[in-house]
């Protein structure tokens, strides 16, 4: 699981980068596009960084850094993309659906580790 989670992670994060590498956007746009990629790279950054942590509740944390820069912040970005600046196509949609099954492991994840803390 911990592998499948952070192979993933990584393929967002490659997906979102070529998503936005073949568009042409404007100095206005640019501004949302680089939030957009410091928050998804953040989700897998924060999932590798978990792996070497020296404890339990110091992974569960990076685990719920990396949720809320799924669940809140890379969402968030995508949303503004897709309704701010009218971008309507399959790809947008795709790394939508992608981002919310990341937000859904990475808090079934959260919320195991907190059940075994207890």
């Amino acid at each position: 699981m911990a592998n499948d989670i952070k192979f993933r992670c990584y393929q967002f994060s490659i997906s979102v980068i070529k998503y936005l590498r073949c568009k042409k956007w404007d100095d206005f746009s640019t501004i949302t596009v680089k939030q957009l990629m410091r928050s998804a790279m953040s989700i897998g950054a924060n999932v590798v960084e978990a792996v070497n942590s020296s404890s339990r509740a110091e992974f569960k944390r990076y685990y719920e850094i990396a949720l809320k820069s799924s669940g809140n912040e890379t969402k968030y970005w995508l949303c503004i993309l897709r309704d701010g600046f009218e971008i309507k196509d399959n790809e947008i949609a795709s790394l939508l659906k992608e981002c919310d099954e990341l937000c859904k492991i990475l808090a079934t994840s959260v919320i195991s580790l907190k059940a075994k803390n207890k």
